[in-house]
């Protein structure tokens, strides 16, 4: 066997000692999660964006707003939920305020029962667009840890080995040291792009969250012009 095959990728991962396997798996489940939730997130952010941006549209096109309630109403029931994130904040602030005015209460209590319920649900969608970004930035910042710990106990076993020979040689503790070093090349490629990604996304989310507090603290001016 040549010395290029002895150091192949496939010889030396499957030659390794069974604690870095183990920790060779790990990382690569850990990275395939990491590439699932990034994708995921990606599109999920694009979407939240894209109706983001078609619902100020209308909310903006100065049309009546309790035909716009009803149409978001009808939107949701129709599509089973997966209406924009702003058209449902829209929509528990505008169904909570109607039914305050139903109930005859005063203007300050619609207006914070208005708000508060505008409130709730803006948390609910922060919370939903956040989800797996604490993943991401576990992965980013524990993977390569993990991996060096892997390559610390490869090189350990290799010099481990040395014990036994008469003459260290380079050829000797070259494949040892060799396949210790692929879990820290595995842990570093799971936590690069973990790390661009959350960085990128939490941006993102920064920004639709500054769209959603702008939009609740402009509506419920609207409302309460209303109720004068």
């Amino acid at each position: 066997m040549t010395v290029t095959q002895d150091l192949s990728f496939v010889h030396l991962i499957t030659n390794a000692s069974v604690l870095v396997q183990l920790v060779m798996a790990l990382l690569v489940a850990v990275s395939v999660m990491s590439w699932t939730y990034i994708f995921r997130k990606m599109f999920a952010i694009k979407n939240a964006r894209l109706q983001t941006e078609e619902f100020e549209r209308a909310f903006w096109s100065g049309g009546d707003l309790n035909a716009l309630y009803q149409d978001a109403t009808s939107n949701r029931r129709k599509s089973s939920g997966s209406t924009g994130a702003l058209e449902r904040i829209f929509e528990a602030g505008m169904s909570e305020f109607n039914k305050s005015r139903a109930s005859n209460d005063q203007a300050s209590v619609r207006l914070d029962g208005a708000r508060r319920a505008m409130r709730a649900a803006y948390q609910r969608e922060m919370d939903g667009l956040e989800s797996h970004l604490a993943f991401l930035a576990s992965v980013g910042s524990v993977s390569p840890y993990v991996g060096l710990f892997g390559t610390v106990w490869g090189i350990m076993n290799s010099f481990r080995g040395l014990a036994n020979v008469q003459q260290a040689t380079l050829a000797a503790v070259a494949p040892g040291i060799a396949e210790a070093l692929i879990a820290t090349a595995i842990g570093l490629f799971a936590a690069i792009p973990a790390v661009v990604a959350y960085n990128r996304y939490s941006h993102d989310i920064d920004r639709l969250a500054m769209r959603f507090e702008s939009f609740v603290e402009e509506f419920s001016n609207i409302l309460q012009r209303q109720t004068r």
